[in-house]
């Protein structure tokens, strides 16, 4: 398949494209680059996108998908990437897909700390600052993932009695960048392994196809982020300001040079 994913979800900005395989092999070809995120990322998404493109010799109208990390994570960076996101598949008339983040850290962490392991569960854990943290668990079996808790918010000192243990002696880790800024906190059982790791592109672009048979693409305009912490209000300033942020990505996306 021919992808690009993206993921602005926590400090670090993370894009990749991937092209179908050719040649005697049949293995795809991948491009990735990595860079500061946050409020950083709505000023060089789009250009790393389309340099990454340019290398790979595609044009945005022959993906099958672009994919963005859906959250949890950060407000702003969310925001970002479904905008960045919603913008090139307009104007490319190709699908979006939305990968959850904390799924692509989980596959992240796999890769990282068992790459071998045939099955496994991973318990995915992102710092959503105000003294919580964004946690799922997923089974992994072959290539195939299972959510088995959904996206929620959780304090360091109930993770332990939140986060499922596995039902057998199958791989089982803690995963995310938590650790650092909870380690006193977080209580982890004796011999549970930690693994340091972040959403990547890479990682969302292993995940892309099991999403994309799974129907999980949508129209740009049907494209939303999963927050999970949804601000009560929003001031009158902050509503301005997130629309006028909007509306330059979405203005930056629809140029001539973004679709040449």
């Amino acid at each position: 398949m021919n992808l690009l994913a993206f993921d602005t979800s926590t400090d670090a900005l993370s894009i990749a494209v991937s092209i179908r395989g050719g040649g005697p092999d049949r293995q795809d070809r991948v491009w990735h680059s990595n860079g500061p995120g946050g409020a950083q990322a709505s000023s060089s998404l789009i250009g790393g996108v389309m340099d990454l493109l340019r290398q790979a010799g595609l044009r945005l109208a022959e993906l099958d998908a672009i994919c963005f990390g859906s959250g949890p994570g950060s407000f702003t960076g969310l925001r970002t990437a479904c905008s960045v996101a919603q913008g090139l598949a307009f104007g490319a008339n190709v699908p979006v897909l939305p990968v959850p983040s904390l799924l692509a850290l989980a596959q992240a962490a796999r890769l990282d700390g068992a790459p071998d392991a045939q099955q496994g569960q991973i318990t995915a854990l992102l710092d959503a600052r105000m003294d919580e943290i964004y946690a799922a668990t997923y089974a992994f079996d072959g290539a195939r993932w299972t959510t088995l808790q959904t996206p929620c918010l959780v304090a360091p000192e109930n993770l332990a009695h939140w986060a499922l243990a596995p039902a057998d002696n199958s791989w089982h880790a803690w995963a995310g960048n938590v650790f650092g800024v909870y380690a006193e906190r977080l209580r982890p059982s004796s011999g549970l392994i930690c693994v340091d790791a972040l959403p990547t592109a890479l990682a969302m672009l292993q995940l892309a196809p099991a999403l994309l048979s799974a129907g999980q693409a949508v129209p740009a305009s049907q494209a939303l982020p999963l927050y999970v912490r949804d601000k009560v209000a929003k001031t009158t300033v902050e509503r301005a300001a997130e629309k006028a942020e909007k509306e330059m990505l979405l203005a930056r996306s629809a140029s001539p040079d973004v679709h040449a």
